[in-house]
């Protein structure tokens, strides 16, 4: 069975915010055209992601184990078996789809926090002398980050505050994922006739967006 990992990133409950509105949209009818994805949620903003400690790694990126690891107050076990957990769920995804805000041209801490979390070296990457180099070629993985902001910002100066949804394509094709989609949300504290409009015309996103997946989809089988 394939996975879909979704995390929304947003304190606001899901009536509240506009990105976790329409993440929810794009679960609900991706998984009504592909019914064989099992859907594992994870809202961090809600959830235990720890916050990385030198004390949790005996390497770059490779989590303590044996000696090192009994040695751990239980507390700082309780991080590191969490953060294992986290990264083993994130590699067993074979979509994966991201609802946040924008937040200073960026998004919630939250999210970079997991995604410390999950970069470990020989799970999700390799550390070695000469390179470090992303391992999740594995096998063919998804992305769709949906963004909401509050304003709205013309295509050619876009890329200079959009820095949220450049990072997340960044990593995640160093990781080895490089098909990375994405829909942004944008205006949505205008006004709320506006803000209706704008969700209207996110959920069509939707829409076309799971089309697209669904082509590619098809052609993998």
């Amino acid at each position: 069975m394939k996975k879909l990992l979704y995390i929304p990133v947003n304190t606001k409950t899901e009536e509240m915010s506009v990105s976790k509105t329409v993440g929810r949209q794009f679960v609900k009818r991706f998984t009504e055209k592909y019914p064989e994805y099992e859907v594992m949620e994870l809202d961090i903003c809600n959830e235990y992601i720890p916050e990385l400690n030198y004390k949790y790694f005996k390497g770059r990126g490779e989590l303590v184990t044996g000696y090192d690891y009994n040695n751990l107050s239980e507390e700082d076990k309780k991080a590191v078996d969490r953060i294992k957990e986290l990264c083993n769920q994130f590699l067993s995804a074979d979509v994966y789809v991201i609802a946040a805000p924008m937040w200073s041209s960026l998004f919630p801490p939250r999210l970079k926090m997991y995604i410390d979390c999950v970069i470990q070296n020989n799970k999700t990457i390799r550390v070695s002398q000469d390179e470090v180099k992303g391992l999740m070629d594995d096998k063919e993985r998804k992305m769709l980050y949906i963004q909401s902001s509050g304003g709205k910002y013309p295509k050619l100066i876009s890329w200079k505050v959009e820095h949220g949804v450049n990072y997340l394509h960044d990593t995640f094709k160093f990781l080895g994922i490089d098909k990375f989609e994405k829909i942004l949300v944008e205006g949505v504290d205008m006004s709320s006739v506006e803000r209706d409009k704008l969700l209207e015309k996110a959920f069509q996103d939707v829409e076309n967006m799971v089309d697209k997946m669904a082509v590619r989809e098809l052609a993998m089988k």
